[in-house]
This record gives structure tokens, C-alpha cells and sequence, in this order.
């Protein structure tokens, strides 16, 4: 079963939509909806923007329904300037940008307990991710380090740090999370995002006009995986 989890409803509704749904489940106050997408057993889940939110929702999802796959679909700040928006950035590894041990020693983004500071994507979803991306629209596409903190990106001092620390090329608040627990059960991951903004001064002015808009795409391109995979 694959498993596919965003944080807004406009990342997840197509899908759902989508979906032949044989139940619809409340648990930890997120719903879940299992069915077919695509020709395949499906459970899709909107767990509300942030990191603990994100782990809450993954950690319930494996728990529950047991999934061989966990995708994170949905939107995020452009880092990269090989990037613009309605482009694609795909997961090789996450790292939680706001995760900072460093008084005492240790390297910024270091999981305590992992002892990683980025977390290694599934290669075999990340390529596939790729494939279908790369297949759609003549979309431009980058695979690298995602980024993920408690805070909508609206400011270039707080990018050139991320790019800077980690070479992320996108930013977002779910991803590295997901990861993280995805990574400490043994179960393959990926993230799949699309551009809403440049994650500058200006993102709270683009990300409401083209949210919607690279949501859309981020929801054609997960369609195209789960049928592939």
C-alpha cells in the first residue's frame, strides 16, 4: 500500500477526489482515506502544516495501515536558481533546517538519535518521482536536498542561510519530517514538490496566486507515480 500525505487541502483533494475510497478514518484528529488511485491500494492523509504535525500523521499512517511506500506531495519555496515557479523539486535526502545543536559541538540540522543531519530518500522513488515529473509538461526539474523548518520562508537572508548550510533547493515545513519517520521504520520515502514561490521577500505575495496552480501539478505528477509504481 502506498501512502501519500500532504499538509493543505488543495495538495491532497484531487487525489482524493480521484480515489474509489473504501473508508474514511479519523484518527489523531487527521481523516484518513484508503481506496484505489490509480490501479493501486492507496491511503491519503492531510496532516496540517508544521513538523509535529507531519510526524504525527506518518507515524499514525505506518502504524495503521501498514504501507510499503510513504510519499510527500505538495508546494514549497524555491532555493535553487535553476528552479522558478511551477518547477519541480525532488527529494535525494531532507534535512530539518531548524534543527540547530550546534553550542554544543554538533553540526547544524544533526538528528539527534540518527545521527544524520540529512536523510537519505528512497533512490528507487526518487528516480521514478524524476521520470514522472521530467514526463509532465516539459517541466523542469532538479532532484537534491530539500529542507524543511517550522517557518513559511519570506525572507532572503533566512534562504541564503538554508542554501548556504545545507545546499537545499527547495523549503518547505512537512518533508524532513515525514523523512525522519519514515526513515526510523524502515519504510521507503520520497518528496515531491512543486514551486509556489521564492521563498524571499515576496513569497507571501506569490504563494497565495500560485499555490493552487503548482498544487495542481504536484497532484498530476502523484498520479502518474502511484499508476508507475
Amino acid at each position: 500500500m502506498i501512502g501519500i500525505i500532504g499538509a493543505m487541502d488543495v495538495e491532497i483533494q484531487g487525489l482524493v477526489s480521484a480515489m474509489e475510497i473504501s473508508e474514511a478514518k479519523t484518527i489523531s484528529s487527521i481523516k484518513f482515506y484508503k481506496g484505489i488511485l490509480e490501479g493501486k491500494e492507496t491511503v491519503i492523509a492531510k496532516c496540517n502544516p508544521g513538523k509535529v504535525n507531519a510526524a504525527i500523521c506518518a507515524q499514525t499512517m505506518i502504524l495503521i495501515y501498514g504501507i510499503d511506500a510513504l510519499i510527500n506531495t505538495g508546494v514549497a519555496g524555491g532555493l535553487s536558481k535553476n528552479l522558478n515557479i511551477c518547477d519541480v523539486a525532488i527529494a535525494e535526502n531532507v534535512v530539518q533546517h531548524d534543527m540547530d545543536t550546534t553550542p554544543l559541538g554538533d553540526p547544524a540540522g544533526l538528528i539527534s538519535g540518527l545521527d544524520l543531519v540529512k536523510i537519505p530518500a528512497d533512490k528507487k522513488i526518487a528516480l521514478l518521482l524524476t521520470e514522472c515529473a521530467s514526463g509532465c509538461d516539459n517541466t523542469n526539474v532538479e532532484a537534491g536536498t530539500i529542507a524543511s523548518g517550522d517557518q513559511f520562508l519570506n525572507s532572503s537572508d533566512v534562504k541564503d542561510r538554508i542554501v548556504s548550510l545545507f545546499g537545499a533547493i527547495a523549503g518547505e515545513m512537512e518533508g524532513a519530517s515525514i523523512g525522519h519517520v519514515a526513515y526510523t521504520n524502515g519504510v521507503p520515502f520520497g518528496v515531491l514538490r512543486v514551486i509556489s514561490d521564492n521563498a524571499d521577500g515576496d513569497s507571501d505575495m506569490d504563494f497565495p496566486h500560485f499555490c493552487a496552480l503548482a498544487a495542481e501539478k504536484s497532484i498530476k505528477i502523484c498520479r502518474e507515480f502511484v499508476k508507475k509504481f
